[in-house]
């Protein structure tokens, strides 16, 4: 007999952030921007699409989700649904991702540790950590997020939705650094977007300048 799915209510930053911001300038469109605040489980979504697309379709598409459900997201019922109903919603044009399939199974995977580990509620993966150790362990055991991955939310969380235990500079690494452009947890503006974009095509090029320089018969 299937489990009634466990509902709950999108609970805002306000509770822990003192001052939390009225949206995230992530995916170009004030509506989208909105819910990743307003809706812990839609900002783990974004981060957990963050990757092989462009970060505005990312965090997007907690939003195109949420239309595509016809109500808001919930971490039970997302984990509860029929695996082939969730990747036919992300794959629906304009498809969710760039991998819509296994995008799909991932984001229900990490909604089921969220229902299992979490009450159903994204926010407390953070809302309790006592530390940044505590935290960076906690995200990086969900599925999706390496430690690179990891690193970037510990930062996020801290720098645009002050949620900042003690030691989380450290679980953040560089990407905790102050006035630093490397990852999506530096963008406040649309003008720091164009920054840390910038930055990463940079990173790129050194990177792909390095594996020239280390290949045989090169120089």
């Amino acid at each position: 007999m299937a489990s009634t799915p466990r509902r709950r209510t999108p609970e805002p930053f306000s509770e822990i952030s003192a001052v939390p911001p009225t949206s995230l300038p992530l995916s170009g469109d004030p509506a989208a921007d909105q819910l990743l605040v307003s809706d812990s489980l839609a900002l783990l979504i974004g981060m957990v699409l963050d990757q092989q697309v462009p970060l505005e379709r990312a965090f997007h598409s907690p939003l195109d989700l949420q239309q595509r459900l016809q109500r808001p997201l919930d971490a039970s019922e997302i984990a509860d649904m029929d695996p082939e109903r969730l990747v036919e919603l992300f794959s629906r044009r304009p498809a969710l991702h760039r991998f819509p399939g296994s995008m799909a199974r991932r984001v229900q995977d990490v909604c089921r540790v969220v229902a299992d580990q979490y009450g159903g509620r994204a926010e407390q993966v953070w809302r309790s950590a006592p530390t940044g150790e505590v935290l960076l362990a906690r995200v990086r055991a969900l599925p999706g997020f390496g430690e690179h991955k990891a690193r970037i939310f510990v930062a996020l969380l801290a720098k645009r939705m002050g949620v900042a235990p003690p030691g989380w500079e450290e679980a953040a690494g560089d990407f905790g650094a102050p006035g630093s452009h490397l990852s999506v947890a530096d963008i406040d503006s649309p003008e720091a977007l164009v920054q840390v974009r910038a930055a990463k095509a940079a990173v790129k090029a050194a990177a792909k300048a390095r594996a020239g320089e280390q290949a045989p018969g090169s120089g």
